[in-house]
């Protein structure tokens, strides 16, 4: 028996239809190993930046059974997947089952062919990636650890800063400190509706007056005087298609066509990935495989003709681009629609229409724009611009990457035209955009900030740390953002610039070829870093944001206001605090204090008092945080009980809470017992584990709560 390990269940049982019965494939579910939360245990700086690595909780259910099938293997192959990542889980694997030399497979695809002939060509670990990818793992968490602990002193507790996130951050916050110094200046469009024939074209003044008086006059004249066409210019214009898609251009075409999150499309490309409809969707390169190219080709001739071919070959604009990884294409050329679900389909059927039209001739458009004005003279010329499809190209395949063209009706120099209403429309400038999601991938592409497989876990953290909300695809900064972001911008400017984020990329990249070796790079980061770091320790804390509006005053004292940070976002304090204890919020209405129900806290003696929380009103100890006992409501508690006894202290019962990340069920007899699952309990016992069952979905209505055993996901299993 051969042993094949994976990261998941559903590319496990995909892999395991391919390679028949002496191959035995299992999932290791991701990584088994990680540095422990803990920043003191997790890496000896002294002894040379050496990491330690613990088991991740609950992936021992998982060790034990690979390391039980590996005993009984006659060989082991790591079949990760192929980047740094997969190199290091493969390698984590390996050193968790003790293996001395074990083999290593990568595909780009999950195919027949390609496993199979991958499986027959296994080399070993590759120890220059892992070490890239260990020294990522080390910096940002050193990065991070140092620096969040002095946000948590000056900021806020439970705030963060991160070596990516940060910089990303920043790029949001200077783009809205733009759209705040903006000063909007007035502005005409007028607009001129004029008809040829049974067609009646909007013509645009080409000038844009800034006064009314001068737009008024422009309209009035038009309506006095006749219009003509003054000039017809065509232009023949050739389109190239696109390159087929990398991971970045692929999460913003999906974002702008299509609406979904780079977060989002990722998921669904895994999935696509996984049960071999695309290849490997986290790669920096646009080339094709020569027998890719091929296939795409003969699609081509075989839908649309001969003529219709254009073979190309794409390369990364990147410096650093894995030039080893193919382009996100799908395996299968012929196969126009995959995918089990609509979501699926969309972004599969996106994929394919990118990959194919690249192999495709040019586009041939007519660009055409008409000039008209008055006889009489004495007014701008007003234009309408359009085009038109002369021959479709690779636009027969992907339509939509057209855009939204007007055509315009033929016209010559000469041809009179009747006025049928002319306005003017007063509009003022607007600052720069906000970035939408889409946008923030592109420019932190363009910096040099991350790598294909960081930017959705980039936006999500910023997300999860209240850094930025997103309405409508667009990223807004909040008031936490800004303090967070000015923080860093002020203090530590040199390591969230573009330079030093995208040089430790590059770094990190000569680390994977070897140039370059782990400690070097290490030691000359941490050195400066913490001294920098140090240097800070006794700045004030920066709550504070700045004075208040003259005609705020304080409720109790009446006396001056300042702006404040407080974890439900800005307020109003008054400027003597903690002397006076008046506040507002930001429109001005009077914030009282917490109100004393007359009880005292069974834990200190303190009086109980009532508080006004992210998820409504609750009873707490005053003498929050050094106490922190907090009193249920019985009959909400009693609706939160699920009946469910706990299964690790067998005192208490599961109930439902709300914590930062939603609503989770633990004991009810915490914090003694801190047993917690992610959906709701039925009762029911895992039999394959024996660990509690939860709620899962409509297609899966139950599922095990136990990440490491493979009824947590039994979908992927196809079950």
């Amino acid at each position: 028996m051969k042993l094949v390990i994976v990261e998941s269940p559903a590319k496990a049982k995909t892999i395991e239809k391919y390679l028949g019965k002496e191959y035995t494939v299992r999932a290791s579910v991701g990584h088994v190993r990680d540095l422990p939360k803990s920043n003191k245990k997790a890496i000896d700086i002294p002894a040379g930046f050496v990491p330690h690595y613990e088991t991740i909780p609950g992936k021992d259910k998982v060790i034990k059974e690979i390391k039980t099938l590996a005993t009984k293997a006659d060989e082991v192959i790591l079949a990760t997947d192929p980047d740094r990542e997969g190199e290091a889980i493969a390698w984590h694997v390996a050193e968790a089952l003790g293996l001395k030399k074990p083999k290593r497979s990568t595909f780009n695809e999950i195919t027949k062919d390609a496993v199979q002939h991958a499986i027959a060509h296994p080399r070993a670990i590759d120890a220059q990636l892992v070490s890239a990818q260990e020294a990522r793992r080390v910096l940002d968490r050193l990065f991070g650890y140092d620096l969040s602990g002095l946000i948590w002193k000056k900021v806020r507790y439970g705030l963060s800063a991160g070596r990516v996130q940060s910089p990303a951050l920043r790029i949001i916050m200077e783009r809205e400190r733009e759209i705040r110094a903006f000063i909007p200046e007035p502005y005409f469009v007028i607009t001129a509706n004029l008809t040829h024939g049974k067609n009646t074209v909007p013509f645009v003044c080409t000038e844009e007056p800034s006064d009314t008086t001068t737009a008024d006059a422009i309209v009035t004249k038009g309506y006095a005087g006749s219009w003509i066409v003054t000039d017809v210019k065509e232009s023949a214009q050739k389109r190239t298609p696109y390159p087929p898609f990398i991971t970045s251009t692929l999460q913003q075409t999906a974002s702008t066509r299509l609406g979904y999150a780079p977060a989002k499309t990722m998921q669904i490309a895994q999935k696509l990935y996984e049960a071999g409809h695309i290849t490997y969707m986290r790669t920096d390169s646009p080339a094709l495989a020569k027998e890719a190219q091929k296939a795409i080709i003969a699609h081509i001739t075989s839908t649309y003709g001969k003529g219709m071919v254009a073979p190309r070959t794409f390369s990364s604009k990147s410096k650093s681009a894995q030039e080893a990884h193919e382009a996100v294409r799908p395996t299968h050329m012929h196969v126009v629609s995959a995918g089990s679900t609509p979501e699926q389909k969309r972004l599969y059927e996106l994929i394919h229409a990118r990959a194919i039209a690249s192999q495709m001739v040019d586009a041939e458009l007519k660009k055409t724009k008409i000039t008209a004005t008055i006889t009489e003279g004495g007014i701008p010329d007003f234009a309408a611009n359009g085009s038109r499809v002369i021959y479709p190209g690779w636009l027969s395949v992907d339509g939509d990457a057209r855009g939204e063209d007007v055509t315009l009706p033929q016209m010559t120099a000469g041809d009179a035209l009747v006025l049928k209403h002319i306005h003017a429309e007063e509009k003022t400038t607007q600052p720069p955009g906000r970035y939408t999601e889409a946008g923030l991938v592109k420019e932190l592409e363009k910096r040099g900030i991350g790598r294909p497989s960081t930017y959705a876990a980039i936006i999500k953290t910023l997300g999860d740390r209240g850094y930025v909300t997103r309405e409508k695809r667009t990223l807004f900064p909040t008031d936490t953002g800004d303090v967070v972001s000015t923080f860093l911008e002020e203090h530590f400017a040199d390591y969230i610039s573009d330079n030093f984020t995208a040089h430790m990329e590059d770094e990190l990249d000569e680390i994977a070829e070897g140039a370059r070796t782990y400690l070097a790079t290490m030691q000359e980061f941490y050195g400066p870093f913490t001294t920098a770091v140090a240097a800070k320790k006794d700045i004030d804390k920066l709550t504070t944001l700045g004075d208040a509006d003259p005609s705020m005053k304080c409720p109790k004292c009446k006396g001056t206001m300042i702006i404040k940070l407080g974890r439900t976002g800005t307020f109003l304090s008054c400027a003597t605090f903690p002397d006076c204890t008046g506040a507002r919020t930001m429109e001005g209405e009077e914030m009282t204090g917490p109100k004393e129900t007359g009880e005292l806290c069974p834990t200190c003696g303190s009086p109980l008092v009532e508080r006004m929380g992210k998820y409504g009103k609750f009873i707490s100890c005053s003498n929050y945080p050094k106490c922190k006992f907090i009193k249920s409501d019985p009959v909400e508690e009693a609706k939160k009980k699920t009946g469910v006894p706990c299964p690790k202290c067998g005192k208490g019962e599961m109930m439902e809470r709300r914590g930062r990340f939603g609503i989770f069920y633990s004991c009810t007899n915490y914090p003694d017992c801190k047993y917690a699952i992610k959906a709701k309990p039925t009762g029911a016992k895992c039999p394959q584990c024996g660990e509690l069952m939860m709620e899962g979905t409509k297609t899966i209505p139950e599922r095990c709560s136990d990440k490491g055993c493979p009824n947590h996901n039994p979908h992927k299993l196809g079950r």
